[in-house]
């Protein structure tokens, strides 16, 4: 499981910088045009690709601290255990979600 966390995790930086590239495209071509977004016909697609851009950009970041976490849980001896009840993670649970803090008990709750 280790070894898939430490994977999407390189994964997920990647998609990060790739994202923050993007994102720092849209900005630079929007700097070099018009700032007249209301009379400009491409100014509300570039507005819609730049928060587009931006979701993914966020999402990806919070996918890195989960991912982060279940790592720093795994050298602390501390991953696979809920952190509300204490009980074992069913392993079906992790394989689905590695990053999961709580067993299905205690999330249905």
């Amino acid at each position: 499981m280790e070894e898939q966390l430490r994977r999407e995790r390189d994964q997920t930086r990647a998609q990060i910088a790739d994202l923050t590239a993007e994102f720092d495209g849209i900005v630079a071509s929007v700097a070099a045009e018009s700032p007249d977004d209301e009379h400009d016909p491409s100014g509300s697609t570039t507005g819609f690709e730049r928060q587009r851009v931006a979701a993914l950009l966020d999402h990806a970041r919070r996918r890195l601290a989960e991912l982060d976490d279940a790592l720093a849980r795994v050298d602390a001896g501390a991953f696979g255990i809920c952190a509300l009840c204490g009980a074992p993670i069913g392993l079906e649970r992790l394989e689905a979600r590695p990053t999961a803090t709580t067993c299905i008990n205690c999330a249905s709750r």
